[in-house]
């Protein structure tokens, strides 16, 4: 196809509009740009916060922050929208996540409630701080980054579910308009086409299948559609290119709804043939132009980059060495600040990605200063005057109340403050067993806290605490509230429960013991629990360093063991009046590992293949009768191969021997299953042949 270009002077950045930062009611298009409810123009600046597509099934960083906090931190920094990925099997079979802290008060009101319970939560808390969400379906199963076969759909979630699964959160959001819109896929690949067609393949039509599904439930939302990978040949980034909807459009069943989507990235993810030392700004806009922002500089509709990021080096952020990864991101921000109706949203606020925004702990401060500094820049709809700033410290608030509730809670309640023009409040709590303390980060319980009432739980009994309250907003923190303090009630528990009999264990795999064991009666007044001790050592001492279970009933199973190890257990019951003593000592042996040429099957496929390039998927089946407890699969390629991007594991390469090893979350593959989503891009010269063979932990597979 060819290709238009477009010189600097050819958009006219005209007089835009002053958008509110977070737009009133519900959002849809007007031209190549997204207006809200009262014609005023709306850019999309946001952020992307991932996990809940994840196999944790929750957005990352709760184990750091209350979510509160990190909304905030959301909302302070200038971003206005969040796209939240998931997956159909979060939507369809939600799990109570365990990969969040409840310390110190922190997330209390996530206790017991499942994934889509807690998603409400964040939709809800987003809300009310005047941000905006965007829904992301990333993945059809739980999982890291875009699905594997690059589809919609798999046989495990068929397009039906896909479809269903989009009507089940349009009907949980249904006048809700903190969720203005629904991004129907994420990266598309490989395995699509656009306007070949064909129901199976064509993205373009089965995105208008799910978009008028959405569209029939509630027609105020946008729908946004992401681009493919290549088109006749032409390749971009997943999810990157929509040169196919200038001859093949997006239609939808609702006017004014449709918003394109593509994701762009630098050379640090793989190096297209884009960047090389001839590369400038003006060549970069040429490429965006031609594969995605033509859609908005020529008016056919909106445009919206939803994932784009960098890491926290200066020099990935800002340089303008040819080809170089901060050339990139910066002339992608200015292209962004000279195009103020295409819209974007920052891959990513988590801490733990090497593109993040915020540090490991969720601290609301951006781990690099100059990168947020570019992004801050392009958070208005460009050309007019920022949205007015939260400038003005909350008023402090008043009236705490402290009021036990049991030997273990303690019930604060305190007046809230007005919000200052501008700004959204939240409180701080602050405790001590001293009298008369001061505030501070050390003795600070919980953060974010949005409404006027706190419940300090975990707490001894026959203890007296004394707490503060601040008030917090974009500008700072008040002072401290008058103290409140009451002592918590004292225990009803007066006698420790019996020992717990007949305790035995047995192996059940290589790092696996399963022990059970007969209860005891539980004291008037009482409630009981068992502590298991383990060692490698028989006779033993239990002691709170070895203990490696605390449970109500009577079986656990203790996991992560070595192969081939005897371990020695006891237990003992525990309620509030003390501990009992030992019960009897059982022991077992762990498995071995299981080895053998015939005990693994390594599917080796390549998806997709360029000039110079070709990315591959890896499956690694266990037939053997044991787990696998840690693996390292080799091959040494035939050709002139090399590694250029791995996931899902540690790759390295030494000539032509590649070397894969698990990543921490995926070492055991169970007996019979099947350890998948491994992959890598690669580079070659002449042929691509595959590996003709492959060792697992030093033995071939077939």
């Amino acid at each position: 196809m060819k290709m238009t270009k477009y010189r600097a002077g050819f958009v006219s950045l005209l007089p835009f509009v002053l958008a509110t930062l977070h737009g009133q009611g519900y959002l849809h298009t007007s031209g190549n740009q997204i207006v809200d409810s009262n014609s005023q123009t709306f850019r999309i600046a946001g952020i992307n916060w991932y996990g809940f597509e994840t196999t944790d099934e929750v957005a990352h960083g709760l184990w750091a922050q209350d979510y509160h906090t990190i909304l905030n931190s959301i909302k302070s920094n200038g971003y206005n929208v969040i796209r939240i990925p998931l997956s159909n099997q979060m939507v369809e079979t939600p799990i109570i996540p365990s990969n969040i802290n409840y310390g110190n008060g922190m997330n209390s009101d996530l206790k017991g409630l499942n994934s889509l319970q807690i998603l409400d939560k964040i939709v809800n808390g987003a809300g009310a701080l005047g941000l905006r969400v965007i829904l992301d379906n990333h993945r059809s199963n739980a999982g890291n980054s875009a699905q594997e076969s690059g589809s919609w759909y798999t046989s495990a979630y068929p397009e039906t579910n896909w479809i269903n699964d989009w009507v089940t959160l349009t009907n949980r959001y249904l006048n809700n308009p903190t969720v203005i819109g629904m991004d129907l896929r994420n990266e598309p690949h490989s395995s699509v086409c656009w306007g070949c067609g064909s129901l199976s393949s064509d993205w373009r039509l089965a995105a208008q299948r799910a978009g008028n599904a959405v569209l029939n439930v509630n027609s105020n939302l946008l729908i946004f559609v992401e681009g493919i990978d290549c088109y006749n040949g032409d390749c971009d980034w997943w999810g990157g290119n929509l040169e196919g909807a200038q001859n093949f459009p997006v239609t939808l069943s609702v006017a004014n709804r449709l918003v394109y989507s593509a994701h762009d990235y630098g050379p640090d993810l793989y190096r297209q043939n884009w960047f090389n030392g001839g590369t400038t700004s003006s060549s970069l806009v040429t490429t965006w132009t031609k594969y995605w922002a033509y859609l908005s500089l020529n008016h056919i509709a909106p445009v919206w980059v939803g994932e784009f990021g960098t890491t926290n080096n200066n020099i990935d952020v800002q340089d303008t060495t040819p080809g170089s990864q901060g050339q990139w991101f910066s002339s992608l921000v200015s292209f962004l600040q000279q195009n103020p109706a295409i819209q974007w949203t920052y891959w990513a606020l988590n801490g733990e990605d090497s593109f993040a925004l915020l540090d490991s702990n969720y601290d609301p401060t951006p781990a690099n200063s100059l990168k947020q500094k570019l992004l801050a820049g392009i958070q208005s709809s460009g050309g007019s005057t920022p949205p007015p700033a939260c400038t003005t410290l909350p008023s402090i608030p008043s009236s705490l109340t402290a009021n036990a509730s049991g030997s273990t809670q303690i019930n604060l309640s305190w007046t809230a403050v007005p919000p200052p023009s501008n700004c959204s409040v939240t409180y701080n709590v602050y405790s001590s067993t001293t009298s008369g303390f001061t505030v501070s980060a050390s003795n600070r319980i919980a953060s974010g806290v949005s409404g006027t009432t706190f419940a300090a739980q975990g707490l001894q009994a026959a203890s007296t605490h004394y707490y503060r309250v601040t008030a917090s907003d974009a500008a700072g923190e008040s002072f401290a509230s008058n103290q409140a303090g009451t002592t918590t009630s004292g225990p009803t528990c007066t006698v420790a429960p019996g020992t717990p009999g007949n305790l035995t264990a047995l192996a059940i795999s290589s790092t696996q013991i399963n022990l059970q064991w007969n209860g005891t009666t539980t004291p008037s007044g009482c409630s009981v629990a068992y502590n298991v001790y383990a060692s490698t050592t028989p006779g033993f001492t239990p002691s709170s360093s070895n203990r490696v279970a605390q449970v109500t009933g009577t079986s656990t199973s203790v996991t992560g063991l070595t192969a081939s190890t005897t371990y020695y257990f006891i237990a003992r019951s525990e309620d509030q009046a003390g501990e009992s003593s030992n019960s009897n000592q059982a022991s077992a042996k762990t498995q071995g590992v299981a080895t053998g040429g015939g005990g693994c099957h390594i599917t080796y496929t390549v998806y997709s293949q360029w000039t110079g390039g070709f990315n591959v998927g890896i499956s690694i089946r266990n037939n053997g009768s044991t787990a696998i407890n840690g693996w390292s699969l080799t091959w040494t390629w035939p050709g002139t191969q090399g590694l250029a991007g791995v996931w899902n594991a540690s790759g390295s390469q030494q000539g032509q021997k590649v070397t894969f090893a698990n990543a921490p979350w995926n070492p055991q593959i169970p007996a019979g299953g099947t350890a998948s989503g491994i992959g890598f891009n690669g580079t070659f010269t002449g042929s691509n042949p595959s590996p003709t063979s492959f060792f697992l932990n030093g033995v071939p597979c077939n």
